[in-house]
């Protein structure tokens, strides 16, 4: 063989070589994959009762007349309510039919039925954690049913391939592929946020749905995407990441609720400038801002002006670490903690508390009172759209408006809106709170304009542009 035939046959071997390598990384198809695991996904309607008002008058009263008022009783009587219904995902985990989905997708449910192989189960929840959006449900059967496993997440790296299977729109047995965008995102959706970014097709529907890695593993439970303007999926969707799923769901089968560490601190960045004053090297750990009176904390010695750099062994590189750590590290603990105090390195060492007996977990379970604003302009009464909105009306997380509690009849808005629309623009200005609406509608009127082009989210979710002549 010569020189020349050499060189042709190692840059044949090469090339077949790389070529083999990627033949292997890419599969040729998903189809054996889908076929195993979609009898293991599972398709969740819910049904609650929603009450709102009658429908408006045909007429108007004139300013101050007193049939105004008398037909205002009238219509509190004519309060109605109706059922409302929301669609999601879910899969199996144990044959007795034991179910995980998004909080979000069952959160108020009156009723929910679990639909699989084309028929209806009822299910009831065993347990539901809003802070990591996670439900367990128990389908009411004795039949035995296909069961996924939980795979290792962390193992989870960015380039490999994943399979999303759900029920987007009410599209059962929907397969979708992408691969892992990113690790670790914060979208600021949780106190918890540690998600997997994945460009795997996500909509609506699919909450709490799997995704799978190419061993058909559950790496992550689908639940939020990035959809401007309410659109469907832009390739950016996100899942909870099965290992930090998997501690929540153990905790809910087993005590129908959760049980997360507690260490009694409010904490806060540590900036490129606080790390300098303080000597450190870098920017790193979490900065005790306060200590909660009678905490593990405040028993242990800590003190506000603390930097935790390290907590039971694990270091902490930035302050959203230190929650996600505490939360899943077992209630009552001994953990050692290293702190930068004064310039000097400390070690402390404490037992940890459980969050949800804590003052500071019952404060924040409180109800929100919820005020209306009434914008004397367009004679309505509003108030900011609430976590309640978004989980009972499957909303968009990033959602913002003003809510429409009530009509003025001598309202030029009368006939053309309801209660319960959600304003999220005026003059293509977006409502992101009540105050916002009253302040963009009173400049608009300054300048002598007096049609309002309103955008709304109606009781259907659908976005409606309404142009408004007000009197």
């Amino acid at each position: 063989m010569n020189f020349k035939n050499k060189i042709i046959t190692y840059i044949f071997l090469f090339f077949f070589s790389f070529s083999g390598l990627n033949s292997r990384d890419i599969p040729g198809s998903f189809a054996d994959l889908a076929e195993k695991l979609m009898p293991s996904v599972v398709y969740i309607s819910t049904t609650q009762t929603v009450k709102s008002s009658g429908r408006q008058f045909p007429f108007q009263f004139p300013p101050g007349s007193p049939f105004g008022e008398m037909f205002k009783e009238f219509d509190k009587e004519r309060q109605t309510e109706r059922k409302a219904s929301a669609l999601g995902s879910g899969f199996i985990i144990k044959e007795n039919g034991t179910v995980i989905t998004n909080n979000h997708v069952i959160a108020n449910a009156e009723d929910i039925l679990v639909r699989i192989n084309n028929k209806d189960y009822k299910a009831k929840v065993v347990g539901a954690d809003p802070y990591m959006d996670i439900a367990v449900l128990k389908m009411e059967t004795k039949e035995k049913f296909p069961p996924v496993q939980f795979g290792d997440s962390d193992k989870a790296r960015v380039g490999d391939w994943v399979v999303a299977i759900g029920n987007p729109f009410g599209l059962g047995g929907t397969v979708t592929s992408g691969i892992v965008s990113a690790r670790n995102r914060d979208i600021n959706l949780t106190r918890y946020d540690d998600f997997i970014q994945t460009d795997a097709s996500i909509n609506q529907g699919n909450s709490g749905g799997p995704l799978f890695n190419l061993e058909g593993e559950v790496i992550g439970i689908n639940t939020a995407i990035i959809a401007p303007g309410q659109s469907g999926s832009i390739g950016i969707g996100f899942a909870i990441p099965a290992n930090a799923a998997s501690n929540v769901i153990d905790q809910l089968i087993n005590y129908g609720e959760t049980r997360r560490g507690w260490l009694g601190v409010r904490i806060q960045e540590v900036t490129k400038e606080i790390a300098e004053v303080e000597k450190l090297k870098k920017p790193e750990g979490a900065l005790v801002a306060s200590v909660g009176e009678n905490s593990p904390a405040d028993r242990a010695g800590l003190k506000a002006a603390d930097i935790i750099l390290k907590f039971d062994g694990t270091k902490i590189d930035t302050m959203r670490t230190l929650p996600k750590i505490v939360a899943n590290t077992k209630v009552g603990k001994s953990v050692q903690l290293e702190i930068w105090r004064n310039k000097k390195l400390i070690k402390k060492r404490l037992t940890l508390g459980r969050l949800e007996s804590s003052e500071e977990f019952k404060a924040k379970k409180q109800p929100v009172v919820i005020k209306d604003i009434e914008i004397e302009s367009l004679k309505i009464t509003v108030r900011d759209v609430n976590d309640k909105d978004i989980t009972s009306r499957k909303l968009d997380k990033n959602t913002k408006g003003s809510v429409i509690v009530k009509i003025s009849n001598e309202s030029s808005l009368t006939g053309l809106l309801n209660i319960n629309d959600i304003i999220i623009e005026v003059q293509k200005t977006p409502i992101t709170k009540s105050t916002d609406l009253n302040n963009v509608v009173n400049k608009i009127f300054k300048k002598g304009e007096k049609t309002l082009l309103i955008t709304v989210i109606n009781k259907d979710n659908q976005r409606r542009y309404l142009g408004v002549k007000i009197n």
